[in-house]
């Protein structure tokens, strides 16, 4: 079987496409970097109380006991604050050829971020709709990628997000999208779908989710506009529109899955 090439990588016409080697997003591919720097995904709270310093509503138990075991003649209030947890993330990943020189180093950041936090569940997507959470969560990243190449089939072809989105939403949105979950989509929004199910899809999965971000490679370029029909048709369902090109967009991701969501400025201005 002879191998066809797409976007300047080997790909077998009949089977996988090996994951591009070199360098990713304009950088050289730094997996210690990646390793190192830890992201947050983000706080919320939950119905539980835990002992704290915040006013928030008084523990009677806690109260009574420490007020035994000091002295019954001084009352100390003891307070309880809200316990708060990680919040879960899903990871939606293009991997069509318009996608293809920026794969790569999207896998690595999240196999970081799978292996730094339990509750991260990943999807990639072409022409169709894939759940490789399993693979990513090997320590080793390269058996990691490696066995992700083996068993993905829909590398450097077409797009389809719509009918991606929509199959996500049907078999996939009510297991994974609990505890007010964020959900990360790295697309450049080239689409060969329908753009009324794209529409729909996405606006579904935006009231699913607790907040939706939506990562371009392109929008880290000078001159860049979001003129193609897919990306107009996004906008106005996400939450936070953001580059994707580099190590350092990688790290402000990170700072911005730990502050509080709410559309940005630049967001009204793409959308408008």
């Amino acid at each position: 079987m002879q191998d066809a090439c797409v976007g300047g990588f080997p790909t077998q016409r009949d089977g996988y496409l090996p994951l591009p080697e070199g360098p990713g997003l304009g950088v050289d591919l730094d997996e210690e970097w990646l390793e190192a720097n830890p992201w947050s995904l983000g706080l919320r709270l939950t119905r539980r109380h835990t002992p704290g310093h915040k006013r928030h509503r008084i523990s009677l138990r806690n109260t009574l006991r420490e007020s035994v075991a000091r002295s019954p003649d001084l009352l100390r209030l003891a307070w309880t604050e809200r316990k708060r947890k990680p919040r879960p993330i899903v990871v939606l990943c293009d991997i069509s050829g318009s996608m293809e020189r920026s794969t790569r180093m999207l896998l690595h950041f999240i196999h970081s971020l799978t292996t730094q936090h339990h509750r991260v569940e990943t999807f990639t997507f072409g022409t169709r709709l894939t759940r490789v959470t399993r693979y990513l969560k090997r320590r080793d990243t390269n058996a990691a990628l490696g066995r992700l190449g083996q068993e993905v089939r829909d590398w450097a072809g077409g797009t389809r997000i719509g009918e991606a989105l929509r199959a996500f939403n049907l078999h996939w949105a009510r297991r994974t999208l609990g505890g007010g979950a964020v959900v990360l989509i790295f697309s450049d929004g080239w689409d060969t779908g329908d753009p009324q199910l794209l529409e729909q899809a996405v606006a579904r999965l935006h009231r699913s989710c607790h907040r939706l971000i939506w990562l371009n490679p392109n929008l880290g370029y000078d001159g860049y506009q979001p003129l193609t029909q897919g990306i107009q048709t996004v906008l106005p369902h996400v939450d936070d529109f953001l580059p994707v090109h580099n190590l350092q967009s990688l790290f402000d991701l990170g700072r911005t899955l730990d502050r509080r969501p709410g559309k940005l400025a630049t967001m009204r201005a793409w959308a408008a």
